[in-house]
Parts: C-alpha cells; sequence; structure tokens
C-alpha cells in the first residue's frame, strides 16, 4: 500500500470511529490532505478540495479536521504569526523551519538535537515524553 493511501485509509477510519459519514466531500479533502507537503491552513485545503469536489463547504473543513486532529491522523500547528496549518501525523518525528520571510515551512530531522534533547531532560531528573521544535529562520544572503 503507498503512504498517501494508507494516510487516506487512517483518516477514513478516524472518522467512521468517530461516526461521521464518509462522503464525496470527505474524500476530496482527505486526499488533498494526504498528497499535501506544505502545511494548508484550512482555506487552502478548502480551496484544492473544491477543484476536486465543488460542493465541498469551509464548515465540512473544519469539522473534518477537528475529528481527525482528535483522533491522532491530523497535526494542527499554531505557528507563531499566523493561524493554524495542518498536516497529517508521520511515523517519523520531525521539527520545523518557518521562513519568516516567506512563510515556508521545512520539515527536518536531527538526531544532534534529539539527542541534546534527552541528555539535557535527563540532567535535569527528567525524560523526554514529547516535544515540539520550531525554529523562525531568515535565509543568509
Amino acid at each position: 500500500m503507498s503512504g498517501e493511501s494508507d494516510t487516506t485509509e487512517k483518516m477514513t477510519a478516524a472518522l467512521r470511529k468517530a461516526g461521521i459519514r464518509v462522503t464525496r466531500q470527505r474524500i476530496a479533502l482527505l486526499g488533498v490532505l494526504a498528497d499535501a507537503d506544505d502545511h494548508p491552513d484550512a482555506v487552502e485545503l478548502h480551496e484544492r478540495a473544491k477543484l476536486i469536489e465543488p460542493s465541498v463547504s469551509l464548515a465540512t473543513v473544519y469539522r473534518t479536521l477537528s475529528v481527525l486532529e482528535e483522533g491522532g491522523v491530523v497535526h494542527r500547528h499554531a505557528f507563531q504569526g499566523g493561524g493554524a496549518r495542518f498536516e497529517t501525523t508521520h511515523e517519523e518525528h520531525h521539527d520545523h523551519i518557518l521562513d519568516v520571510d516567506t512563510g515556508e515551512v521545512i520539515e527536518f530531522q536531527s538526531d544532534k538535537i534529539e539527542q541534546l534533547q534527552d541528555e539535557i531532560a535527563r540532567d535535569l531528573g527528567y525524560e523526554v515524553v514529547h516535544h515540539r521544535l520550531e525554529l523562525y529562520c531568515r535565509k543568509t544572503r
């Protein structure tokens, strides 16, 4: 099974588990979410889903995103200086760089950062159970 279809199936299962009907409108939205690699906001998701299924309403997008977030298959990011953005959950942990000039969101993973965070927590008598790292950056010229 491809990654996109696996992601779509997980989202479909989350909707059904929550008792939400899987309509044509929601199927269009799930496809857009599974295909997105740019952390779109709800309005952007709505616009993209309408290209596939013109009857998709913004209310359906918000309701579906809420259920998918509660089901643990979509992450909501509230990056500083902007509204909520969304991405499907990944099997692998990653962090984000936000370009403060363009708004672009870049995903990255660093073993060095992960090890340093674990070391700092351990030195203070803690164990990391979850973290989120966002770096707000500007490209150097």
